[in-house]
């Protein structure tokens, strides 16, 4: 076709041009749209609920601190002690890998457990503290584990990060035992089974797994960062009133049993965890226990003056 017309060749040359960019944007389009139906079809897995009677208890504004006689092992024998639980809900970031102090759609809400212990080796004392920030819903893993031991020959700082991998960084005062950026494959994590018991106890795994045991007893032991053969069973019976969750690992003989309220809000009254202790041929099989104190729901952070120190004889502390 001749255009000899300059305002015809003008008009067709748009038409080529506006043609041109629609099929582009539905070529866009169509791939968003396929993208996105990747994204909802590779989610085959159920998502995790909790009950609304569990969400009313949890988010009433205040956090569960609990209070445990300890008798830790150490060194190749029990020392006397004290432990608490922390259970709060909060929202964290996964871009800041923190707690989320801003309102943002992408904020993930959580309950977050703060487990501490304290006591002492002969002259000098040891304070651990472990947290874990486990989805309140939805998945079974924690965003984020950081586990920290101090004691007067030094301290150790141990942090896990969730992403396509597990993402593991030591650092310890122990010669060549830091490191930084170890992968593992995501599995399951002894720490996090603390807070699924308190949130959906009947999804507590049961059976043969590969289980990352607890921060505590890799960096007291000096264990490889790794996940080990696992046998668990739950243990329940309609007549009483405690349930019984157990975690053994041949490999390394050691047992974990935690026993917890029936119904919810699955209180943990006790635990249990046994392990070869000392060094050389000192080594022995003992036995740490926790029982419960006391149980407070309070909204602590707000509780941070001298005229509320009284609380703490509340917790038995």
């Amino acid at each position: 076709m001749k255009l000899n017309n300059p305002f015809h060749f003008t008009l067709t040359l748009m038409t080529i041009i506006i043609s041109f960019s629609s099929l582009v944007s539905c070529k866009k389009g169509n791939a968003l749209e396929v993208e996105h139906t990747k994204t909802k079809s590779s989610n085959t897995s159920p998502s995790r609920k909790v009950n609304q009677n569990l969400k009313n208890y949890w988010f009433d504004g205040t956090a569960e601190i609990s209070t445990y006689e300890l008798n830790q092992v150490r060194y190749g024998e029990v020392h006397k002690g004290k432990a608490t639980l922390i259970f709060v809900t909060e929202p964290f970031s996964k871009a800041s890998n923190t707690k989320a102090d801003y309102t943002n759609e992408s904020n993930i809400p959580v309950l977050k457990l703060n487990s501490t212990k304290k006591f002492n080796t002969g002259i000098y004392p040891y304070s651990l503290m472990n947290s874990t920030f486990f989805p309140f819903e939805n998945t079974s893993t924690s965003l984020k584990i950081s586990s920290s031991i101090q004691e007067w020959c030094g301290m150790t700082y141990l942090e896990m990060k969730n992403e396509n991998d597990l993402i593991f960084n030591f650092n310890s005062y122990f010669e060549g035992a830091s490191f930084k950026n170890k992968k593992l494959n995501k599995s399951i994590l002894e720490d996090d089974l603390w807070s699924l018991l308190r949130l959906n106890p009947e999804l507590l795994p049961k059976g043969n797994f590969s289980i990352i045991p607890s921060m505590f007893y890799l960096t007291l032991t000096h264990k490889e960062i790794k996940s080990f053969n696992a046998i668990t069973s739950l243990e329940t019976n309609s007549t009483k009133a405690i349930n019984t969750y157990t975690i053994h690992y041949p490999e390394v003989d050691r047992t974990l049993q935690i026993k917890f309220s029936a119904k919810p809000p699955y209180q943990i009254s006790s635990w249990k965890e046994s392990y070869s202790s000392g060094y050389g041929n000192q080594r022995k099989k003992l036995t740490t226990e926790a029982k419960l104190i006391k149980s407070l729901k309070i909204d602590y952070w707000n509780k941070n003056k001298t005229s509320d120190i009284h609380l703490r004889d509340s917790l038995g502390i």
